[in-house]
């Protein structure tokens, strides 16, 4: 793809922009298969805004942590001493090496490659082999450490300067999920995968209703048909529709005390661009924390919180079995509808009513607000970013 081609695309972001919901058509199949579209993402997206990270159960305890990478970046969650959860670079400060994995309990971070050590506020406590010298003061030498925040118990990072705070964007988003109280559910389930997708295809499907009927027939269909979706307003920073239980279907927990009785029978669908994803219900909740790898793959860490502590295991399997088989079924067509992306013959096409697609309209708006000016901006001087 040339330059005039990206400007395009930007040109498209912002024009649809401008369009009702009844107007709505999807993006050039460049928008999910071109790896310079991805670059932008990254920079104006992924290197700039909040990012959920996972759940703050994760690192409960003093010493907890676990690694998580935000595009090319290793993000390293850890519980300090002082209680405090605190994101660090997980890049040694000596010769690069990525210090932790996966996720565990620690009081110190040491680096597998020459032992060089951190302690829970990011300082370097200990350099074997390393004598005295007066260009180095160990004193100095910290890990870098970036914005963390938690927003009903999901934990975010971002790893721009100064970030704005995250709740204020919120404000109209925390009025739908506040009865919920997600924060006081807890994780029952988690895991990490690598799907050969785009990211935008994985947000684009989780947020809408239209494909939940025909895709999902034995599934979620019994549970959550097309017909009971319902889309609501956007924010700035947020997105999403509700996607309504069906009545017949007899609930297996009850949730918080409250919510009403219109709450408690509807799931709310929201999205927190560019990574988070939720599906928000009383009896328990789902989640998805997704990264691109590369302009088709993307890691997703999916999990299931859960509320109250009265939850028999066998209904707690009842839900993580219908969970995996749900992601199983949009993994299956989602890898077929990368394929057909790259196909020279494929073309955007309308979108359904703003009840079963309107979420994807206004991912593309949010898109526009964050990255269309930086694509239209693209210079045949320039060249292609790195």
């Amino acid at each position: 793809m040339n330059d005039a081609a990206i400007r395009d695309l930007g040109e498209t972001l912002a024009r649809y922009s401008q369009l009702p919901y009844e107007r709505a058509w999807s993006m050039p199949r460049a928008f999910y298969t071109d790896p310079r579209v991805l670059n932008h993402e990254a920079e104006s997206l992924f290197l700039r805004e909040w990012i959920c990270v996972g759940r703050e159960e994760e690192v409960a305890k003093p010493g907890d942590y676990f690694v998580f990478r935000i595009w090319k970046e290793s993000v390293v969650i850890m519980r300090g001493k002082d209680g405090k959860l605190r994101a660090f670079s997980n890049v040694c400060r000596h010769r690069g090496a990525l210090i932790a994995s996966g996720s565990g309990n620690r009081h110190l971070l040491l680096c597998p490659y020459h032992n060089w050590s951190y302690d829970t506020l990011g300082r370097l406590v200990a350099t074997p082999g390393i004598d005295p010298r007066d260009d180095f003061d160990r004193a100095d030498c910290r890990l870098p450490e970036f914005a963390c925040t938690i927003w009903h118990g999901f934990i975010f990072v971002s790893l721009a300067d100064n970030p704005q705070p995250l709740a204020p964007m919120l404000t109209e988003l925390e009025t739908l999920v506040r009865p919920y109280h997600l924060e006081e559910m807890k994780l029952r389930y988690l895991a990490d995968e690598v799907w050969p997708v785009n990211w935008k295809c994985l947000v684009e499907n989780f947020m809408e209703g239209y494909h939940l009927t025909p895709l999902h027939r034995e599934t979620l269909h019994p549970v959550n048909p097309s017909r009971l979706c319902s889309h609501f307003p956007p924010g700035d920073a947020y997105f999403g529709y509700n996607a309504g239980f069906d009545p017949s279907l007899p609930r297996s927990q009850g949730g918080h005390p409250d919510l009403s009785d219109a709450e408690a029978a509807n799931c709310v669908m929201a999205a927190i661009p560019p990574g988070l994803v939720i599906g928000c219900a009383g009896d328990y909740s789902s989640f998805l924390c997704v990264q691109p790898d590369s302009v088709d793959h993307v890691r997703v860490k999916m999990g299931l919180i859960f509320f109250g502590a009265d939850w028999p295991q066998e209904r707690v399997d009842w839900a993580v079995d219908l969970f995996q088989r749900t992601m199983g079924e949009d993994k299956e067509v989602l890898v077929g509808l990368m394929q057909g992306l790259n196909s020279r013959h494929q073309r955007p096409g309308p979108l359904a009513r703003a009840d079963l697609e309107g979420p994807t309209w206004d991912f593309y708006k949010y898109l526009n607000r964050r990255l269309g000016a930086a694509l239209r901006a693209v210079s045949d001087e320039v060249g292609a970013p790195r």
